[in-house]
């Protein structure tokens, strides 16, 4: 397992937590949303950088590390 942060721009509306697998999602300031939590695999990272993407949410950046 990994642990991951990822920032992206805008705050994410609690409601939509399901379709980010289980991770925490915190509003930040200026305008900003922090995911995070433990991901499985590499292939579960994608899945969730692929919602990001298909939701039209703009992608900051993506840390991790190993859990």
């Amino acid at each position: 397992m990994h642990y991951y942060e990822i920032i992206v721009r805008g705050h994410i509306d609690l409601h939509r937590a399901d379709r980010f697998e289980g991770l925490e999602i915190t509003h930040l300031p200026e305008g900003k949303s922090r995911l995070s939590g433990e991901v499985v695999d590499q292939a579960a990272l994608h899945g969730i950088l692929n919602r990001v993407r298909d939701m039209g949410i703009e992608l900051l950046s993506v840390q991790g590390t190993d859990g």
